[in-house]
């Protein structure tokens, strides 16, 4: 393999700075008196210094712990005025000379200090020369590193996992500390490593501000400052400690602070095609009707019986009005930016960009914070909770909701049974492959008991065999769900299988509300009608004998008049476009020259496309054998041809 060689004028300045930083350590290990160090480390005065460097080193990584941890959540999850000031403000004890840091503390914590005299006459507390006052000048000089780290992770940390528990029924609390602390573990720990390695080397803040009194104040590292003066053998023997200390946290840390990856650790289980496909060897087949909710234990549908209508006026980016009786269920359509999965986020609470005045029932859950609306979300991706095993992550929305333990995972097992991945309930997403996560993230909300359920794109990760599977038993539980459901789709088949309604979303508003079959035969959309597979064409009628003008440029003839000046949409079914290899004569009213720009394969049929300069792009639908007779292929001159009767036009 080859690889570029590393220029000289980086290479020397780079061993260079290698050199300048290790020279001193090497310096120290020169230096140490290796046969009296036993000696040096163990005398009363080194292990006093040291017990009381650990004392208060843990102190101060608890009280970092206890305020920083908050901190950092603060600045990575909340906006709010002067947020960068108060950045620069946890920074400032990393930049700031030590010695001006002590002199700082002494002046706000001191008995002539802005708080001392308060301290010292409400709780009789006198922080300088005081082992506390050691213990506030270490953590105000190490709880940067923990906060700073922290709030790294939980930068990297998308919020959809947190939204999702949430929705699921998980207080703010719970959330963070079942969900968002053992997410970031990895970037809590390198913090609380770096700041209790930092608290156990300070130094001057804490001769400054709390003294050099021995039994109270004085660390392992005012030691060493003493020594140097008397003893300066046995004060490189303790640096050497101090050096072997702090070494031995960064190499623990492996890189994690400066954000190197982390080697080691559980890598992701390889799943086999199989699995992978299927979602494993033992996939249970939907040859039987799927079991009633009724028959799972904790399932939605036997919560009580409970029926509950949808009422929600969105304003805001999305606006428009949703009223749906129980046991309905609406696919949302819509192209990209739509306002599809804005509008679930609002009724669900979590977005700024459009409000919801939401009703469930007979129940007004506009004020509701999120956790308490009793609406369940499955996001695009599933954001399953990596450290929590399938069976886990199924129960959580019930756990959350005060389901004793053993019931929650007898329903959550239940769930898993029902969408084939049963077998797979003590893996955790890492093991799972895409369309298994899938399914345990449909079972998780399933089994949540919500009364609104919201599926963005719940199938997109499964392929077509184990949607079908999976399709037939999710219309199995919606068939006796009390609740509405929203399902954001792109799939034509779902919205027509699943759903009752199809609303098209364009631009945040609401362009069609209707049956699918409404929406299948008079899509008011070029989107919608593009997904069903037809040829949709913009236009504005000239009214002489049914003559539209195309936006795209061109004319088409229709069959039906249409009133002039009209914006309508001119609906062309491609097994209605005729394709020929010579100028047709005969019934076409609509002939145009083109060529083939591509041909694919819809089941049985094939899928050309033809580009011509008089029409925008055409799709004809033909079968291979007049593909092979008129012998096409990319490239080929083609005429095609379309009647005027099998042109739909919808009025918009």
């Amino acid at each position: 393999m080859n690889r570029s060689r590393t220029p000289i004028a980086l290479a020397v300045p780079a061993l260079l700075a290698i050199a300048f930083l290790l020279l001193p350590l090497v310096g120290i290990l020169a230096r140490t008196e290796w046969s009296e160090l036993g000696s040096h480390l163990t005398g009363a005065a080194t292990v006093q210094a040291l017990r009381l460097s650990l004392l208060v080193s843990f102190w101060a990584l608890g009280l970092s712990l206890l305020l920083g941890v908050p901190l950092a959540w603060l600045l990575a999850r909340v906006p709010f005025p002067g947020k960068a000031f108060v950045r620069s403000l946890v920074l400032l004890p990393m930049v700031l000379p030590p010695t001006v840091g002590g002199v700082a503390l002494l002046l706000a914590f001191g008995r002539r200090g802005l708080l001392g005299p308060w301290l010292e006459d409400t709780f009789s507390v006198t922080l300088p020369f005081h082992t506390s006052g050691a213990v506030v000048a270490a953590t105000f000089v190490s709880m940067p590193f923990l906060v700073i780290s922290l709030e790294g992770a939980l930068g990297g940390l998308r919020p959809r996992y947190e939204e999702t528990a949430a929705s699921l029924g998980a207080s703010p609390l719970r959330v963070f500390r079942t969900v968002t602390l053992p997410m970031v573990a990895p970037g809590l720990l390198a913090g609380a490593a770096l700041t209790w390695a930092r608290a156990l080397g300070e130094f001057g803040a804490t001769i400054t501000f709390a003294g050099n009194l021995p039994g109270t104040t004085q660390t392992l590292p005012l030691e060493v400052y003493l020594l140097l003066q008397d003893e300066p053998a046995a004060a490189t023997s303790v640096s050497l400690l101090l050096l072997v200390i702090a070494m031995g946290v960064l190499i623990a840390l492996r890189g994690r602070w400066t954000g190197a990856p982390a080697t080691g650790g559980r890598a992701r289980r390889a799943v086999p095609a199989g699995e992978e496909r299927s979602g494993g060897p033992a996939e249970p087949k939907a040859t039987e009707p799927a079991p009633g909710p009724e028959e799972v234990p904790g399932a939605v549908a036997g919560d009580g019986g409970g029926r509950w209508a949808l009422r929600a006026e969105v304003t805001g980016f999305d606006r428009l009005t949703l009223d749906a009786e129980p046991g309905t269920t609406i696919a949302v359509v819509g192209a990209n930016g739509a306002g599809k999965t804005t509008l679930l986020r609002a009724l669900l609470g979590l977005t700024p960009r459009a409000h919801a005045r939401l009703t469930l029932g007979d129940t007004d859950v506009t004020a509701l914070p999120p956790h308490r609306r009793q609406v369940a979300w499955v996001p695009q991706d599933g954001a399953l909770f990596p450290h929590l095993s399938a069976l886990a992550n199924t129960a959580y929305g019930l756990r959350a909701r005060g389901v004793p333990r053993a019931e929650a995972r007898r329903a959550a097992q239940a769930w898993l049974d029902r969408l084939g991945v049963g077998h797979l309930a003590g893996r955790r997403p890492a093991e799972l492959s895409g369309g298994q996560a899938q399914r345990v993230a449909l079972a998780r909300a399933l089994a949540a008991r919500p009364r609104l359920l919201l599926l963005d794109e719940p199938l997109a990760a499964l392929d077509q065999t184990t949607r079908a599977q999976v399709r037939h038993t999710l219309r199995g539980h919606l068939a006796a769900f009390g609740g509405v459901c929203l399902i954001v789709t792109h799939d034509p088949v779902e919205a027509v299988s699943l759903a009752d309604r199809v609303l098209v979303l364009e631009g945040g508003r609401a362009l069609q509300d209707a049956s699918p079959a409404e929406v299948s035969r008079h899509p008011r959309s070029p989107w919608v009608a593009r997904m069903l597979g037809r040829n949709a064409w913009p236009a504005t009628a000239s009214g002489a004998g049914g003559r539209l003008d195309l936006s795209g440029g061109g004319t088409l003839l229709a069959a039906d008049p249409v009133p002039a000046g009209a914006e309508v949409l001119a609906i062309i079914p491609p097994e209605a476009v005729a394709v020929h290899r010579e100028r047709p004569g005969g019934s076409p009213r609509n002939v145009w020259p083109g060529t083939v720009r591509e041909i694919t394969a819809s089941g049985s049929r094939l899928r050309v496309l033809v580009t011509s300069d008089r029409v925008p792009p055409l799709v004809a639908e033909i079968t291979p054998q007049a593909a092979a007779e008129l012998a096409l292929a990319d490239g080929a001159p083609v005429w095609t041809g379309v009647k005027a009767t099998e042109v739909t036009v919808v009025t918009l």
